[in-house]
């Protein structure tokens, strides 16, 4: 799983000219689902995502995550996170899900997010989205399901 996380102070998304999720200070959570994430990732990419601390404190600091600032996520599905555009002129997204293993991971994204206690609003699945937004900071995260695995690979056995 890649996300690309941005500390916002709205965003919202239009399908067809309808706003159909809305979110004030949080963060927008562009998703991409690869075609060897498990559910175990998706859990723990969430969990980093609500208490990932990227919000200002009182000194100005970022010391204080999703959940302290009472803030929302809005989730929106981009399978295009998974393009490889290393060769040629057309991106190759043969490393994306497809989308009958995609949406119930993303499903369990969600609710693994809102779990954790996050307000969780979400794009149309498949859809073309116009997606909109105000960067807090800017602040920009990218978050990998890699990253679980590296962080395994740092843990020693006693």
């Amino acid at each position: 799983m890649r996300l690309i996380m941005q500390r916002v102070s709205e965003a919202a998304v239009c399908v067809a000219g309808e706003t159909i999720a809305q979110i004030g200070q949080g963060l927008l959570i562009l998703a991409g689902i690869g075609q060897e994430d498990r559910v175990v990732d998706v859990d723990w990419l969430a969990e980093k995502c609500a208490h990932l601390r990227i919000f200002a404190d009182e000194a100005g600091k970022m010391n204080r995550s999703l959940l302290d600032v009472g803030g929302e996520a809005l989730v929106v599905s981009q399978f295009t996170l998974y393009g490889d555009c290393r060769r040629g002129r057309r991106p190759d997204f043969t490393g994306a899900a497809r989308p009958e293993t995609a949406r119930p991971l993303l499903e369990r994204f969600v609710a693994a997010l809102r779990a954790c206690g996050v307000p969780v609003q979400t794009g149309a699945f498949g859809a073309k989205m116009d997606v909109s937004l105000t960067n807090d900071g800017p602040v920009t995260l990218i978050l990998s399901s890699a990253d679980l695995q590296s962080v395994k690979s740092q843990v020693t056995m006693p």
